[in-house]
């Protein structure tokens, strides 16, 4: 497929490590704004950041940002500050607020805050900005982060396609936003390859990949367009659900629990099944990994240590290990014998490049 030249993604990350910053939902700006110690601040250096709407306790990509703002702040001896935003209205004066707080880097949560983050950098070129998720911001104090998720997802496909007993796999997404959909091609690009390699039919519900058209809930936050969804997809025989939106997963997961169907799900981003605290866990199959605290954690870090702002992008991949596929966990007597070597396998052709992944939605592809 012919893919887009210029993607818009989470961005910004120190090259030492896979930055990335995840969706969140929250407060208003004047309620909005918390901050958090390490142990004694011994640096005066403020790292920041800021969500998208989902909400930094939703187990996933927003929470994982904080997780990994958090962890570098404890290593430089610092405080650092934390914003949600409850809907787009609040990209803006919650930046502005943390601006005006005096943080030195703000990590921005995601592709919706390209367009506040932009008009932020480009007024206060003394603050630093790690924006996750897109390469689109070419400004001397934001840095890229992005990851080719559509590498971990062709595994989690594979995956999904090998485990189903019904020959059906489903997924949908929060928005239809690259971030999101590069998920979803390599998705179907993994049940593509599995189906040729064992000359199965095994099919994938809720997204075209030649057309980019499918299933959308129209954000991350709408547990019951989730639940609804995903009741459908079961009714149409599916037995793998992989909902491709933050915390979308719980409404999923309520539905396969009502139903009584024997089927599970895949997570994204975080691996679920130790984030999860909603009682989902049981139904994680695997998840597919976006390394966002690592990224976080490094870019932070390294911004810290002082010098010049290091603006390259930042792309995780299988190969650096920016994104990857969890353990099996319950499910690894479950899955088939020959699966995780059939998966090593994989990951080593996408990442020598004899097995191709593409996405329109690719940063680098």
């Amino acid at each position: 497929m012919t893919r887009i030249p210029q993607r818009l993604g989470l961005g910004g990350v120190a090259a030492v490590g896979v930055l990335a910053l995840l969706t969140a939902c929250g407060q208003a700006p004047s309620s909005a704004t918390s901050s958090g110690a390490a142990t004694k601040a011994t640096s005066k250096y403020l790292p920041c950041i800021v969500s998208d709407q989902g909400g930094f306790d939703d187990h996933s990509f927003n929470e994982l940002g904080l997780d990994g703002v958090k962890q570098a702040a404890a290593k430089i001896g610092s405080s650092y500050k934390q914003v949600q935003s409850a809907t787009a209205n609040d990209y803006a004066s919650n930046i502005n607020n943390l601006i005006a707080q005096k943080c030195n880097i703000i990590v921005a949560s995601g592709f919706n805050l390209v367009a506040a983050v932009k008009d932020a950098a480009t007024k206060s070129p003394k603050t630093d900005f790690a924006m996750i998720d897109d390469n689109s911001l070419k400004l001397p104090n934001v840095k890229p982060v992005v990851f080719e998720t559509d590498e971990a997802a062709f595994l989690g496909g594979y995956a999904a396609a090998a485990y189903s007993k019904n020959g059906v796999v489903a997924t949908y997404g929060g928005a239809q936003i690259p971030p999101v959909t590069i998920y979803m091609d390599g998705i179907a690009d993994g049940i593509a390859y599995f189906n040729t390699q064992k000359h199965k039919n095994v099919k994938l519900l809720g997204w075209n990949e030649k057309t980019q058209k499918g299933t959308f809930v129209g954000d991350f936050k709408d547990q019951n367009k989730a639940k609804t969804y995903t009741t459908n997809f079961l009714n149409a025989n599916a037995d793998v659900i992989i909902p491709v939106g933050g915390p979308l997963y719980q409404g999923a997961g309520a539905a396969i629990k009502t139903s009584g169907k024997k089927a599970v799900l895949e997570g994204v981003d975080a691996d679920l099944y130790n984030t999860d605290t909603a009682g989902y866990k049981s139904l994680m199959l695997v998840s597919i990994l976006k390394n966002i605290a690592t990224a976080a954690n490094a870019v932070v870090t390294q911004a810290a240590a002082g010098g010049t702002f290091d603006n390259s992008e930042y792309v995780g991949t299988l190969k650096n290990d920016g994104v990857g596929l969890s353990p099996f966990h319950d499910y690894e007597s479950k899955v088939p014998s020959t699966l995780a070597a059939e998966i090593d396998t994989i990951k080593q052709g996408i990442s020598d490049g004899s097995i191709k992944v593409e996405s329109p939605s690719s940063y680098t592809k």
